[in-house]
């Protein structure tokens, strides 16, 4: 069968650069070719205007993307950059799926993926691509137990 091809942008924050090849690579075993569109190291901004980084760099690639996919992980919540990405993906009426990162242990949300996620969903290929496909509006728990809808909220790392 052939692989579905989608373009997602990744928010993250530098840190877990490495989680976003991993998110990839599950997806494909599980059958998606997921092309990022996210800022990495691979890939830097060396800008330093908010307003240009903002809008010049990072919302065309939310634009061409069809979902936001955030890696959510301890320090994830604490990041203004991811909360500006989902907001912004809020506003262009992109799905936003969230992702604990793997091994995540009862992180925070960060607060804008709380407002304006369709689906949170644990370190699993097959509830990734469901999310980002749109088939699921499931939230779930770091470890993939299910929540049900927009149930999860804070969690203390």
């Amino acid at each position: 069968m052939p692989k579905q091809i989608r373009n997602v942008f990744i928010s993250h924050i530098h840190e877990d650069d490495g989680g976003i090849n991993e998110i990839k690579s599950l997806a494909g075993r599980h059958g998606m070719i997921v092309r990022n569109g996210s800022v990495t190291s691979d890939h830097p901004n060396s800008a330093k205007a908010e307003n240009y980084i903002k809008y010049q760099i990072l919302a065309p690639r939310i634009d061409w993307a069809s979902v936001l996919v955030v890696y959510v992980s301890p320090e994830t919540r604490h990041s203004w950059w991811v909360n500006w990405e989902i907001e912004y993906a809020h506003r262009q009426g992109k799905k936003i799926v969230g992702v604990w990162a793997h091994g995540a242990k009862d992180c925070e949300l960060p607060e804008a993926l709380e407002d304006y996620a369709d689906a949170i969903v644990g370190w699993n290929g097959e509830s990734i691509i469901d999310a980002i496909n749109g088939e699921s509006d499931e939230w779930h728990q770091p470890d993939g137990a299910e929540q049900g809808y927009r149930s999860i909220r804070r969690h203390s790392c």
